[in-house]
């Protein structure tokens, strides 16, 4: 069967009228490769008084992968790294043992009504590596592989696909495509990693002939080439890589394959042992809700 599963996204505020939705981790598939967590925002017109706001906040043992289509954001964290990230541009965070970020308006774009629509992934970083020193990587658009394949505008942001390799460097074998199909159009999808998944951005498209919705994911079936088809100009995305090396616990920001230290990192917020962001002297506090 080509499509194994689907995932329908939920709704979830994250403050301030920001609604997202989230696909993953699910009740049917905790990941799909190395990525743990799947947000899609937007697209929304942002009014002039929006705090849309993400104040300062910690992560370990995972990577965050920021991809934006419009808008703009403005990256800080404890690293002391200041990245305003912009449409087709790949943003890979790795927290690895610890750090703290902020994903703020830009200043131009504060009091101004603009539009804002991207996706938040999270890669679970392979056990060896849950520990490792943060780091925080920016990949502009104009060193994105894109080519065309007859219909197909593909960017390869992370990953090998088509005969070109993003040089976005991960931990495990990863695979990020952003393809956008003209309506009529096929494309096919060979050599996929063990696990893959496409989602929609907007058009309607069909895989193998069964028609994929928007706000839901499709998990594939990989032994064989699957068929793409734009029923009217569409933009997708797949996702994917290889399996992760066992289950991982997930807490609020925390991601690890121990259970302990996702409660110890959630302490460690609580008695302000993280690192802090230069410039801000603001915190998301530790939810109420622990890890059972």
């Amino acid at each position: 069967m080509t499509i194994s599963n689907l995932l329908k996204g939920h709704e979830k505020d994250l403050g301030g009228g920001f609604v997202v939705r989230r696909y993953l981790p699910s009740a049917v598939k905790q990941a799909v490769g190395p990525f743990i967590f799947f947000d899609h925002f937007g697209p929304v017109d942002v009014p002039a008084d929006a705090d849309h706001d993400v104040r300062p906040h910690p992560h370990i043992g995972l990577a965050t992968v920021t991809y934006l289509f419009e808008g703009a954001m403005d990256h800080r964290d404890s690293l002391g790294t200041y990245q305003r990230i912009e449409p087709g541009a790949v943003n890979w965070m790795t927290a690895g043992r610890g750090i703290v970020h902020s994903e703020r308006t830009p200043k131009d774009l504060v009091g101004v009504p603009h539009r804002t629509h991207g996706l938040q992934l999270w890669a679970a970083l392979p056990a060896a590596h849950e520990e490792d020193e943060p780091g925080f990587c920016h990949t502009p658009s104009s060193a994105i592989p894109e080519l065309t394949i007859d219909g197909a505008d593909i960017r390869v942001l992370i990953g090998s696909a088509f005969g070109q390799t993003s040089p976005v460097q991960t931990y495990s074998q990863t695979l990020y495509l952003d393809v956008a199909l003209k309506a009529g159009h096929e494309l096919a999808l060979n050599g996929l990693p063990a696990e893959a998944a496409i989602y929609p951005i907007s058009g309607e498209l069909e895989v193998d002939g069964a028609p994929l919705e928007l706000h839901n994911m499709a998990l594939l079936d990989t032994a064989d080439t699957r068929l793409v088809k734009a029923s009217s100009a569409t933009r997708f995305v797949i996702i994917g890589g290889e399996p992760l090396d066992g289950h991982r616990y997930m807490f609020w920001n925390f991601v690890s394959s121990r259970k302990e230290r996702v409660v110890q990192a959630g302490e460690d917020w609580e008695a302000q042992r993280f690192p802090q962001v230069p410039g801000e002297t603001e915190r998301i506090p530790l939810p109420a809700k622990r890890p059972a």
